[in-house]
Parts: structure tokens; C-alpha cells; sequence
């Protein structure tokens, strides 16, 4: 059966906001990782052996698919870029969660990862399967169309005309799929990842551009995944009001939202991503850097 999530409010900076808690699905298979692998999530376990993908080594999406697989009891092995000797010594974070769930890291060097992806992507065993970075796959659209019709129904019940939604992206998959699942309502995202161009090429891999779905961006260009004292700040101000946001995603959308606040005339429904699981992680980085 399906796992459907709670609406709560939240008031910041005297405005009001619809959070979708997607966040509460589950401990580690939550937010837009737990509709991006829904299909799977409703696949027997006996269709396949192993699951392989690719990414960072703090990736919530690694994390996510170990969780998955661990449910299942498939295999899984994932491809990173060169691990840092203090983090293979000492695996923190979703990395130390990942590998503690079964998950067989690979790594290889910088100049070899694009290829070793190539290599992943002609496998041809029908007991295995790749699962693209971030979950960003065709497959990804029966989870997030179901979260549409979720939205959809939370709508039309509260008698909501003008409707906002807003998803950060990595991708972009998340905000492409719900674009097109509700063509009436307008989808504001934000490019975490890369800037405008890098999104807009990823996400019209999976189709031509959704007319409803806008890109908001920052006057100050970020970096992906530094930590930035206004991220910071933005996450602070969030748990302050009542709910807690991922440092990466969460906090770079928010940012951007209340830049732009001004410029949105309607009930803004605002979807969980989740990865609280990496703010432990992000934490550390900021005291590195002496912002805490």
C-alpha cells in the first residue's frame, strides 16, 4: 500500500505556508527519494538481484537505495569518485549508514568516473538494475504522480483556487514530474546542483519543458553542498518556526523563496524533501569552517 503523507503550517516571516511532510514517510526512505523509488518500492523482491547507481558518498540517494535494498534483500553497489583517507578511516553520515545497511562502495579516480558510469549503463543482466544519480529515471514518475493526485485532493478539499508548489532540484525530476502531473497549478523550483542552463538540460532529458514549471534563482551565485552562512542562518530560522529542513536542498529553496516572496500571489504548498539524515554531516562542515 501506498504511503501518503500529512499537510502541516508554518509561519515565517508572518506569511503562512503548507509544508508537505514528506519527510515523515520514513526514517531513511523519505521526501522525493521515497517517490522517485516507488516503483520499486511496489516491486517484488524476487525481480531483481541487485541494484547499482552512482554519486557522491553522502548522496541521500544512496542512502535511500540502501534502505530499499536492505527491505528487499537485494544487493547493491554503488560508484563514487576517490573517497577522502579521513572518511574511508572514519565513514560518517549517510556513507557510515549506507555501508552499515550492506551497501558496496567502489571507487574509482576522478578521471576514470565518467567512463566506469558508461561501463554501469551497458550492463544487461535483467536480474540487475541501474538506478540513474539522484533517482533522476522515467521510473521515478508513477511515485511522483502519485504525490500529485495527493496534492491534488489536499487542494480541491480546502478549496484552493491559485496554488503554488515548490520542490527544490537536484535533477530536476521531481518538479519536471509534478509539472506535468498538474498543468493548472504553477511548480517554482530552484537549481541546487548547477545553475539554470545545467538544470533545464537535465530536466528536458525527460521531456520538453512544462509551460507551469518556473526556475527561481539567486542574486548570489552558490556553490553545491558549501556551506554558506545565509544557509546557515535559513535553516536555523526554519527549525526556530517549527520544522527542521536539510542543509543542502532545503535550505538553498527556502533562501530563494523569501528572496522572491513578494512576487508570489497564493497559497504556496511547500514539499519535504527529507535529508535530514545528511544535516549531521553539513554541521561538521560549518564548524570547519567556524560559522558555529
Amino acid at each position: 500500500m501506498p504511503i501518503t503523507s500529512s499537510v502541516d503550517q508554518l509561519v515565517v516571516r508572518g506569511r503562512d505556508f503548507y509544508i508537505k511532510r514528506d519527510d515523515l514517510i520514513d526514517p531513511l526512505l523519505s521526501g522525493n527519494k521515497y517517490r522517485k523509488l516507488y516503483s520499486l518500492v511496489d516491486t517484488p523482491a524476487t525481480r531483481y538481484r541487485r541494484l547499482i547507481s552512482y554519486g557522491g558518498t553522502q548522496s541521500n540517494a544512496m542512502l535511500s537505495i540502501a534502505a530499499l535494498c536492505r527491505q528487499k534483500g537485494w544487493l547493491f553497489d554503488y560508484t563514487a569518485k576517490t573517497v577522502p583517507a579521513h572518511l574511508k578511516a572514519s565513514p560518517s553520515g549517510n556513507l557510515r549508514m549506507a555501508l552499515e545497511l550492506g551497501m558496496q562502495l567502489h571507487e574509482v579516480a576522478p578521471a576514470a568516473y565518467q567512463a566506469a558510469i558508461e561501463k554501469l549503463r551497458s550492463q544487461s543482466d535483467p536480474a540487475m538494475l541501474l538506478v540513474p544519480q539522484g533517482g533522476a529515471d522515467p521510473m521515478a514518475r508513477l511515485g511522483i504522480d502519485m504525490l500529485a493526485r495527493e496534492i491534488d485532493t489536499w487542494r480541491r478539499s480546502h478549496r484552493i483556487s491559485s496554488l503554488y508548489i515548490v520542490t527544490p532540484s537536484g535533477t530536476g525530476t521531481t518538479a519536471y514530474y509534478l509539472a506535468c502531473a498538474l498543468p493548472e497549478l504553477i511548480v517554482l523550483t530552484t537549481p541546487v546542483v548547477g545553475d539554470r542552463g545545467y538544470l533545464s538540460a537535465q530536466m528536458e532529458r525527460l521531456g520538453a519543458m512544462p509551460h507551469n514549471l518556473h526556475i527561481l534563482e539567486s542574486g548570489r551565485k552558490h556553490h553545491f553542498a558549501r556551506p554558506y552562512p545565509e544557509f546557515l542562518d535559513m535553516w536555523r530560522e526554519l527549525k526556530e518556526a517549527g520544522i527542521e529542513f536539510d542543509l543542502v536542498y532545503g535550505a538553498a529553496m527556502w533562501h530563494v523563496l523569501l528572496e522572491q516572496i513578494d512576487m508570489i500571489d497564493g497559497t504556496i504548498l511547500y514539499v519535504h524533501s527529507g535529508g535530514l539524515s545528511g544535516n549531521a554531516t553539513m554541521l561538521e562542515r560549518y564548524r570547519h569552517k567556524g560559522f558555529i
